[in-house]
């Protein structure tokens, strides 16, 4: 505070105690904010706070910044034993879900919160009440809870005591009181999580956030770190899974959410922490992101340059710490860490970070992706169990204001892609290169370059050449630009770093790259991005959208140019925007104007492309051929390995495995041995199994229900890892349902359903007794007839099994289908857990 201001604060406070209006002690008194801290209304507010017996507190709405300023003296009164209620409403959209998990998050239970919720009426009261053990005093006046309200804005409040006017204050309180319990609802986990999916960011708080955020850019690297919007509802949401049980977890957020923070702060209160990634460039910014978060723990790096295995946080490449020669005793012990961190998270599937994963014994792993979709077909929701405590995506953050809205244009390039052929998914990339590198096609990227307007633009191309030929046309326009790729070696190419620094200094105005940018790196000054090849991975698509919507000071929108052909996903573009997962069907029938678009994104596609798109969605391919079609495409993957039922099922297209799901009698889940026999894919020893009793009990474990998880234990008592018993004693189920239940997530069943929630407690007889009620009594009583009731057993096989169930191909089989359909449950609770969440909105 400069001089003039700091005899101006002395001064005012000398005059309020002469005329003692706001001072401790007197019965009255008024605060207008401004600039001296000490007419704020903040300072009058902790003092009331850290002498009261009891709070009572009305706003019409919450934000994050208010809250984060009251939280010290409230935690400091919850800790004396204070009673603190707090009514809010959602006056014109602006209460923030996060100030709501915020107050959770760091006063658990301890303060209760209700939510007005009478619609068709206003709600807009600002009060602060006090109980002492002699009297009461209430604030009234337009202050909410915002760091603007409290402090510096320009408010009028009014502070008197119910001694002072006891009649007027009884009308304030009584009113709070009829408010709070009769026209509210509490704010429990539910209601807060319907509440965050519905909310999106009024237009108001686009103004309102000028005066809550003061501090320029290059300033923030000073102030303190704290969680913010998602990152808050994230940590709130992992607080809770690690309550219920779990040791494992994934976080869907978006790019420019601030994950690598979040993981940081979610982290303090372990003491051995690792993160992996698989670019420098992310070990460096989470070093630097953790070291803000705990500067305490001293750092090491686990990589080709060094090699530390003694600090408490140690951030580690993938390539390094997943050879062999690295995962054993003499490096790290198995207990080493207590939290696991696994960046981008999608490409966990790799076999380095399948190793890492499987060697640590963690407390806690934590998965961070913004593109949870599979880069290569694989599942990376199986690594977790399906367990997604907390997601937000590219569509939520823009709606939400955390990232700024796209206007994305499709312009028709009338390159054909109908004669080159497809290996493993991909265009090969000389063929790319032929078709893309015309004059003709970049005289088209030019235009639309000057015609939309950019200061700072990044180019996605598909190959060196590509990128070299883009800069030096633009270069030839005076438009300056460099290539970034690998090992740059080219006329026009740049180091990554060097060619950042020039682009947000100005010194050129575009990068054309080459799998450079599409994560790991951050331009939040970017104003638009070129899509300059085809883009056949929906993973790719979001990450390269991704790069542009970071918000920077006067950056309004992203500029998205996507240069489209016939390839073979073009189709697919509207509905990775939209957030709708593709379906030909829906395409054949949609409008343009039908998809939902994020607020305020524009999307605009040439005529000639809408037209595209409905003719690509046109082809007419039975829903037979599509799925033999698809099975041939993985099998290609695998090298030419016929597929098992969990390979077809983790790298299965979405759409595809929707169609399989909705067409039972095509579904090959369900009759996975037909299926192959039909397109003559059997072994000679599928072969000799699919001609006996062995196929039809296969074919039971394929479609038996399966609405909760409890038949599992049961079949993996008769799997017997790989050595099949033909019947299953009472230690069998107890030691197999025990341990199952024990492990991973599948508490949750037992957990979520009233009769079986104490579990944890169970004695011997309990889990036998739940084990017959349930799937043995529905086992034994199923058509088919393969489990029966024998003696000595609680259930066994029928007598023509007992020549298959050493059969190497029976034993593989049945390993398949119960490894298929467990993690397929997984799924489908996940899927109709998030489903219905939607639903509730």
């Amino acid at each position: 505070m400069d001089e003039y201001n700091s005899n101006k604060e002395k001064l005012y406070l000398l005059n309020a105690s002469k005329d003692n209006t706001w001072m401790e002690g007197s019965a009255c008194g008024a605060s207008m904010g401004g600039d001296i801290p000490g007419n704020h209304l903040l300072t009058y507010l902790e003092m009331s706070i850290n002498s009261a017996e009891s709070i009572d507190i009305i706003v019409s709405f919450l934000m994050e910044s208010g809250v984060r300023l009251l939280l010290p003296a409230l935690k400091s009164a919850l800790d004396r034993g204070v009673k603190i209620r707090l009514l809010t409403g959602n006056y014109l959209g602006i209460t923030q879900p996060s100030a709501l998990t915020l107050l959770k998050y760091e006063l658990d239970d301890r303060i209760c919160i209700h939510l007005y919720r009478e619609k068709n009426r206003s709600f807009h009261p600002k009060a602060y009440i006090f109980h002492y053990a002699d009297d009461s005093e209430i604030y009234v006046g337009s202050s909410n809870i915002s760091r603007s309200a409290l402090t510096r804005g320009i408010e009028w409040n009014y502070r008197f005591t119910r001694k002072k006017d006891e009649q007027n204050y009884n009308r304030f309180y009584q009113e709070f009181e009829d408010l709070f319990c009769c026209r509210s609802v509490e704010v429990t986990d539910e209601v807060l999580e319907e509440y965050a999916r519905s909310w999106k960011r009024p237009a108001l708080q686009k103004d309102m956030e000028r005066y809550q955020n003061n501090i320029s850019e290059d300033q923030t690297h000073l102030m303190p770190v704290f969680p913010r919007d998602a990152q808050i509802d994230a940590l709130y949401a992992l607080k809770k899974s690690r309550e219920e049980g779990d040791q494992k977890a994934l976080i869907h957020a978006a790019t420019g959410i601030g994950k690598t923070y979040l993981a940081a702060f979610d982290s303090v209160g372990f003491n051995k922490v690792l993160f992996v990634a698989h670019r420098e460039e992310i070990l460096k910014q989470a070093a630097e992101s953790f070291r803000r978060i705990r500067p305490q723990d001293e750092q090491g790096f686990f990589n080709k340059a060094r090699k530390d295995t003694d600090r408490p946080i140690i951030f580690a490449s993938v390539s390094s710490l997943g050879k062999d020669e690295y995962l054993n005793e003499k490096f790290f012990p198995q207990d080493y860490f207590d939290y696991i961190v696994v960046d981008e998270f999608h490409h966990a599937v790799n076999d380095s970070y399948m190793k890492i994963i499987s060697y640590f014994k963690y407390q806690f792993l934590l998965g961070l992706t913004a593109t949870p979709d599979r880069m290569d077909g694989r599942n990376i929701y199986e690594i977790c169990d399906y367990n997604v405590p907390f997601k937000i995506t590219l569509n939520d953050a823009i709606n939400k204001g955390m990232l700024v809205p796209f206007r994305y244009y499709g312009i028709y390039d009338g390159v054909d892609y109908s004669g080159l052929p497809v290996i493993r998914g991909k265009y090969l990339q000389k063929d790319l290169d032929i078709k893309l590198i015309v004059k003709e096609r970049c005289d088209l990227i030019y235009k639309n370059y000057k015609k939309y307007g950019s200061r700072r633009a990044l180019g996605f191309c598909c190959s060196r050449a590509h990128a070299e030929k883009m800069a030096e046309e633009f270069c030839a326009r005076n438009i300056p630009a460099c290539a970034v790729y690998s090992d740059s070696d080219g006329n026009f190419s740049e180091d990554r770093t060097a060619a950042i620094e020039k682009l947000e200094k100005g010194e050129i105005s575009v990068i054309f790259s080459v799998d450079m940018f599409n994560e790991g790196v951050d331009i939040p000054s970017l104003d638009m991005v070129m899509f300059l090849r085809p883009t056949e991975s929906p993973v790719v698509f979001l990450q390269q959208l991704g790069r542009g919507l970071r918000k920077a000071a006067g950056k309004e929108y992203l500029t998205v140019l996507d240069f489209i052909g016939n390839y073979e996903k073009a189709g697919n573009a509207p509905f990775l925007l939209s957030g709708e997962p593709y379906s030909r069907e829906v395409a054949e029938k949609k409008e343009q104007k039908d998809f939902d678009f994020p607020l305020d994104c524009v999307v605009d596609f040439d005529m000639r492309l809408i037209d595209l798109f409905k003719e690509m969605a046109n082809r007419k391919e039975t829903r037979r051929e599509r799925i033999q079609g698809e099975y041939f495409r993985i099998k290609e993957l695998l090298g030419g390995k016929v597929p098992a039922r969990m390979e077809l099922f983790t790298y299965m297209d979405e759409e595809i495995y929707q169609l399989c799901m909705k067409t039972p009698s095509e579904n090959p889940f369900n009759h996975y041995l037909d299926f192959l026999g039909d397109l003559d894919q059997l072994t000679d020893k599928e072969w000799k199994l699919f001609q006996g009793p062995g196929k039809e009990f296969l074919h039971e474990l394929e479609t038996t229900s399966m609405s909760k998880s409890y038949k599992m234990p049961i079949l993996l008592a008769f799997f017997n890892d790989g050595q099949v018993k033909m019947g299953i004693t009472e230690e069998d189920v107890y030691l197999n349902y025990r341990s199952f239940y024990e492990r991973d997530g599948n508490w949750r069943d037992m957990d979520r359903d009233k009769g079986t929630k104490g579990f944890r407690n169970w004695k011997r007889e309990r889990y036998l007794s739940e084990a017959r009620k349930n799937p043995i009594n529905y086992l034994e009583g199923s058509k088919s007839g393969f489990f029966v009731n024998k003696e000595g057993f609680m259930l066994a096989l029928r007598d023509d099994l007992k020549d298959v169930i050493d059969e190497p191909a029976f034993v593989d089989h049945m390993k398949d289908i119960i490894d298929y359909r467990t993690m397929n449950y997984y799924r489908r609770r996940y899927e109709e857990g998030y489903k219905l969440q939607k639903e509730k909105n």
